[in-house]
């Protein structure tokens, strides 16, 4: 079955010691486009998670963010450096003096200067557990995929819809062309006579230019290659293959069956159906700009 290229997924991790979150969003685009919005501490397996992604979620325009908290992680503690809060103090006060000015602030400003208060952690934060982060991110793609294909069965329906009515605007076309044959053989009659009331033809040779003619207008081959086109296109749909592309190509033969038909036709009646033939057409190819 179809699916989107539109998906979201999101899962998360708690227990005392962290807290794991993975966002992921999906939308359509021409290849696959990702971009990952990673804390420090999941920094090293970008490489490995984007590898992933590429080969579950395949095309679309993939943005994954993941935060994670250590509920443990080490209180700071605040460091004065006293030596160099004197050295800064010291000099502070002597070039007060030296230009006479007044230092209500000398001891603030020593304490604020570069180095003299630093804050260190007494611990290092606990490392992250693997199995955790497969399992999250898994869930994660999980209910990614599952939101693609829920928008993967409303793009079915409606591609269904579309192929149910060029079908229908085929039949249409099969009922008329016997018609229009019948038509354009009465033209032909008729203009016959009068040419042949005034001119002496030679009969091989107007043979020759009818059939040509009539050949010329014949869409019997363009009505069974689009019927082939519309089921074709409706069997790789029900395939779990990645299929955008592929139903691109299709619904290109299929506007080239329908062109042809058009300019062969020379018919009002069936022009009306390949006009509707070809909205029924445009639509398909608006929804298949999102199937995976």
């Amino acid at each position: 079955m179809l699916k989107s290229m539109t998906g979201y997924g999101q899962a998360q991790f708690e227990d005392s010691q962290a807290c794991l979150s993975v966002e992921i969003k999906t939308i359509n685009a021409k290849q696959a486009d990702i971009s990952m919005r990673l804390p420090k501490v999941l920094a090293a397996y970008e490489v490995a998670w984007r590898n992933q992604l590429a080969t579950q979620l395949g095309r679309g325009k993939i943005v994954l963010t993941a935060t994670y908290t250590c509920k443990d992680a080490a209180t700071p503690t605040t460091q004065v450096n006293e030596a160099l809060f004197t050295a800064y103090y010291e000099r502070l006060q002597a070039l007060a003096h030296k230009v006479d000015a007044t230092v209500p602030n000398l001891f603030q400003l020593a304490l604020h200067s570069a180095d003299v208060i630093t804050a260190t952690a007494t611990d290092t934060p606990q490392k992250v557990d693997i199995a955790v982060l497969e399992r999250v991110l898994r869930d994660a793609l999980q209910q990614c995929q599952q939101s693609r294909a829920v928008e993967g069965a409303a793009l079915t329906k409606q591609l269904q819809g579309c192929l149910k009515a060029i079908r229908h605007s085929l039949t249409q076309v099969e009922a008329l062309d016997p018609l229009r044959g019948k038509a354009l053989r009465e033209r032909l009659r008729e203009g016959l006579r009068a040419v042949m009331a005034t001119h002496a033809l030679d009969q091989s040779r107007l043979e020759q230019e009818l059939f040509y003619y009539t050949e010329r207008l014949d869409i019997a081959e363009e009505k069974v290659r689009l019927a082939q086109h519309l089921a074709y296109f409706e069997e790789v749909m029900q395939s779990d293959q990645t299929m955008g592309k592929k139903l691109g190509f299709i619904a290109q033969e299929i506007g080239r069956e329908i062109n042809t038909i058009g300019s062969k036709a020379n018919d009002a009646a069936i022009q009306k159906q390949v006009i509707l033939m070809k909205e029924e057409l445009e639509k398909i190819k608006e929804q298949l700009c999102n199937v995976w």
